[in-house]
């Protein structure tokens, strides 16, 4: 494995940042100005061309009225979750991270975030009433 080649020059932070404040660096302002106004063109019109491509994607993105949108409703979140075919207490961290592996807010597209925050608060909800519910059930 090549290491990287040192610089030949050592360079030191704040001697440069001296050597800046000092003064004795001159830049021309016509120059300095010149080269400014040129780089500047050039990144405004490619801000421009991603700032467009960015409103076509968020076009993309609303609600079409065919989509189905996932249920919040706790009966349809419980039948999706099979909380009645959980077996042991140890399965219902798998069953709570397998739930917001594909239901967590920050997974989904932006304009379903709201809705998937409610159902994984409802999943969450009754994954701990159901886990409650058979620990006692293993203590009798």
């Amino acid at each position: 494995m090549e290491s990287a080649a040192r610089p030949s020059i050592p360079f030191d932070y704040l001697s440069v940042a001296d050597e800046l404040h000092s003064g004795r660096i001159k830049v021309s302002g016509e120059v300095f100005n010149a080269e400014y106004r040129a780089v500047g063109s050039d990144l405004a019109d490619e801000f421009a061309a991603l700032f467009a491509d960015a409103k076509a994607t968020l076009q993309q993105e609303q609600v079409a009225p065919e989509e189905k949108l996932p249920p919040i409703d706790p009966e349809s979140i419980a039948a999706e979750l099979g909380l009645n075919k959980v077996e042991k207490a140890a399965d219902f961290g798998r069953l709570r991270r397998s739930f917001a592996f594909s239901n967590h807010p920050d997974r989904v597209a932006p304009h379903l975030r709201q809705r998937a925050m409610i159902r994984m608060q409802v999943a969450n909800m009754l994954i701990d009433d159901a886990r409650r519910k058979a620990l006692a059930a293993a203590r009798r």
